[in-house]
């Protein structure tokens, strides 16, 4: 099985825009999907995103696939600081907002 694939960057280099753009399409600013991409191919591109944010060390990116064995059925995987914290619960997933002070 071949999911869906997500991936969502905010602020980062641009390096990830034309890197991102060569394998997904782009469908807002910054929203990338592929609408089947294989596991595989998925590990080798969260790898490449993992080692140029372990360089650069700017905004977030988040990258989301159907899974039937996780949580929801939805993988997720993250870089940076997200405005929100995903947590299991449950066997579900939920936002998690910080309270304003």
């Amino acid at each position: 099985m071949m999911p869906m694939v997500v991936v969502i960057t905010r602020d980062v280099e641009a390096r990830y825009r034309g890197f991102l753009g060569s394998i997904m399409l782009e469908l807002a600013a910054g929203v990338y999907a592929h609408p089947r991409m294989s596991a595989g191919v998925r590990t080798r591109l969260w790898d490449v995103l993992s080692d140029w944010y372990g360089h650069l060390r700017q905004g977030s990116i988040v990258m989301t696939w159907a899974d039937s064995a996780a949580n929801g059925g939805l993988g997720l995987a993250s870089l940076g600081e997200p405005p929100k914290t995903i947590v299991a619960h449950d066997a579900m997933l939920l936002v998690r907002r910080a309270l304003p002070t």
